[in-house]
């Protein structure tokens, strides 16, 4: 149970960038999901690659932390057995 709960908070962060992303392109709010949006749409290729290199540098960061707390919470789990 403890597993679930130390993965959940990497899951909950990658749901709220994704609803973030929506929100901010159907309400026209300023923000990175519409300057990547806006960058699609006008093919700016070099802003594009820009906040996709961001969202995915935050998303891995995020799995990294829920990694590490994995074996915080557990230490029989081991990365490097393998």
């Amino acid at each position: 149970m403890l597993l679930v709960i130390a993965g959940f908070p990497a899951t909950f962060i990658s749901m709220f960038f994704t609803g973030s992303l929506l929100i901010e392109v159907m309400f026209s709010l300023n923000g990175l999901g519409l300057l990547g949006y806006e960058a699609t749409v006008s093919r700016d290729y070099p802003v594009m690659f820009g906040t996709l290199y961001i969202f995915t540098l935050i998303g891995l960061l995020l799995n990294i932390v829920s990694d590490i707390s994995y074996t915080l919470v557990d230490p029989r789990i081991d990365f490097e057995g393998r």
